[in-house]
């Protein structure tokens, strides 16, 4: 296994440049099997959840060519229906293929997915909105077994307990551009991330109106043209840069982003006194030794996201005064706070609520990442802390952040990679 070596203590000054959402890349990937035609895919990062998606659907059939962040497929046949386990469990998203394999094969055999250990995240809504639309759906030896005679169109409903499903809603919607009649989902998800799969859907000659409200439109044709689409900037790891310059007190320009994305990041931000520049598409980030408390809720889009609160719990543990935040969506998302005490942050987990109360100072330590968000925040705190931080099992900060450290490096900050 490889970890992060920080020697904390620097500023960071300088631009940085952001990559493609990986949680639009996935479906899109995905969504490619629709069709026989070629699909290109340009500012497509290289992750390792993407470079899983990739080995997935050569697996059914795809043939893939992947060359600086241009993603090309071609599926002329699917050779197979099923996801296997030992794909499967490296990425959650893989059950993005359940949806196409159904709108193209009728069919499909997906393993029930992994990911990270930030508490259940039921398939429950997939499952629900693709029955409505006439999937007959079994749970088999850890396997979603599925078939269909013939899609048809339907009002979806698949509001769960804590809001509207990013997953199930960008499911639904893949599988429901071929199904028969029209298709409305309702309530379903606004993030940024549905609205790009939908754009994406409409290149290949899909029919899809309502993409960024809680009411999407689905009109169901045969046939999907040849296409080539850019993925939007990933929001998550602009607002993680955003977060850097924040916790290093320092000046950062972040290039090739969409500050529309970022409304509630950039705002909270400025709540606790960080100076905030927006451009068309960058953002300058000036940090402050000014800065106050604050309380987050977790909600869903336009909300605060939930992958962001890691990053924020870091920053938040050096800002005087008690800040809190409160989880709504995961209930293991606090694994960060144990790793962050042991830098000497004052946090206290009462049910899904952090209380922290700010320090003066972190100090370096050997640290364990449990998932990709928390990954991040231990390594922004590494970047403030005095001294050494270790960070392990840094594997799962790969899954979501291209080329992490050489970013952090090229703004400055002592960071390197190696083997533990």
């Amino acid at each position: 296994m490889q970890q992060f070596v920080i020697e904390g203590g620097m500023k960071l000054s300088g631009e940085v440049i952001i990559s493609g959402a990986k949680n639009s890349a996935l479906p899109i990937i995905a969504a490619s099997l629709l069709t026989d035609k070629k699909v290109v895919l340009e500012n497509v990062p290289d992750l390792v959840d993407v470079r899983t998606m990739i080995e997935l659907i050569q697996h059914l059939g795809a043939d893939v060519m992947f060359d600086r962040h241009v993603l090309r497929i071609h599926t002329p046949k699917i050779k197979k229906i099923d996801a296997p386990y030992d794909i499967v469990r490296k990425m959650r998203a893989s059950y993005y293929v359940l949806g196409a394999l159904l709108a193209r094969e009728k069919k499909a055999k997906v393993s029930l997915p992994g990911g990270c250990a930030i508490g259940p995240r039921p398939i429950d809504l997939h499952i629900k909105g693709l029955r409505t639309m006439g999937v007959n759906i079994e749970i088999e030896e850890g396997f979603i077994n599925a078939h269909t005679r013939q899609l048809s169109g339907h009002e979806v409903n698949i509001e769960g307990p804590k809001g509207t499903s990013v997953g199930a809603t960008i499911n639904v919607m893949i599988a429901a551009v071929q199904a028969k009649g029209e298709t409305i989902i309702s309530p379903a998800a606004c993030e940024p991330e549905v609205i790009d799969v939908a754009n994406f859907l409409n290149a290949m000659g899909f029919d899809i109106t309502g993409q960024g409200t809680h009411r999407i439109n689905i009109k169901g044709k045969s046939s999907a043209t040849d296409v080539k689409y850019s993925i939007i900037p990933d929001r998550i790891e602009a607002g993680t840069f955003a977060t850097a310059a924040a916790i290093t007190r320092s000046s950062i320009t972040i290039k090739d982003c969409c500050p529309d994305h970022l409304t509630s990041i950039l705002g909270k931000l400025e709540e606790i006194g960080v100076g905030v520049g927006r451009g068309e598409n960058n953002i300058v980030v000036n940090g402050t030794r000014q800065m106050h408390a604050a309380n987050i809720f977790v909600a869903t889009y336009p909300g605060f996201p939930t992958d962001m609160q890691a990053q924020f719990m870091a920053l938040l543990s050096i800002v005087r005064g008690t800040s809190t935040i409160k989880e709504t969506i995961f209930e293991n998302r606090f694994m960060q706070a144990l790793e962050l005490m042991r830098m000497g942050a004052d946090i206290t987990i009462e049910g899904n609520t952090a209380v922290i109360n700010g320090v003066d100072k972190l100090s370096g330590a050997y640290l364990m990442a449990s998932d990709l968000r928390a990954s991040a925040a231990l390594v922004l705190a590494g970047l403030v802390a005095k001294g050494r931080t270790v960070v392990r099992r840094i594997y799962h900060l790969d899954r979501g952040y291209e080329k992490f450290e050489i970013k952090l490096r090229r703004l400055g900050a002592s960071i390197k990679r190696q083997s533990e």
